[in-house]
């Protein structure tokens, strides 16, 4: 089964790909970690550092996970590129860091999570970065 992860280097992103690391891992599935910027804006502190990705690809090499690192340039957003990553590889599960916005916010900017949550052909789990994997 392939697992797909939307990374961004917040503590969000980070409790996301934990997981799904820990969870490819575990059940020996492949994981396809995603990171956008926002609507195609590279400028913007959500989309990785070559670096960054780097250390992403190098920690699953050595885990022995079978993995792929995409980081999306389009315009398109960071929901459509997680949900066409999951039609893509035919994903078993989305995984996905959550954050507390408040109702304005979310009515104002909208939600990737709430995008993903509604259009996804498969199971998504959502952590927040308090949350620990339950072993």
């Amino acid at each position: 089964m392939n697992i797909v992860v939307g990374y961004i280097p917040t503590p969000e992103g980070t409790a996301a790909f934990e997981h799904a690391r820990e969870l490819a891992a575990g059940l020996g599935h492949r994981l396809v970690v995603v990171n956008t910027g926002h609507h195609g804006n590279n400028a913007t502190a959500h989309f990785a550092s070559s670096q960054d990705l780097d250390a992403i690809d190098t920690e699953l090499n050595d885990a022995g996970v079978d993995h792929e690192v995409r980081q999306a340039a389009g315009s398109d957003s960071a929901a459509d590129v997680i949900l066409d990553a999951a039609r893509q590889t035919d994903a078993g599960l989305i995984v996905i860091g959550l954050r507390r916005r408040s109702p304005v916010g979310k009515m104002i900017t909208g939600s990737t999570a709430q995008a993903i949550l509604m259009d996804a052909g498969c199971p998504v789990l959502t952590v927040k970065p308090d949350q620990r994997y339950l072993e």
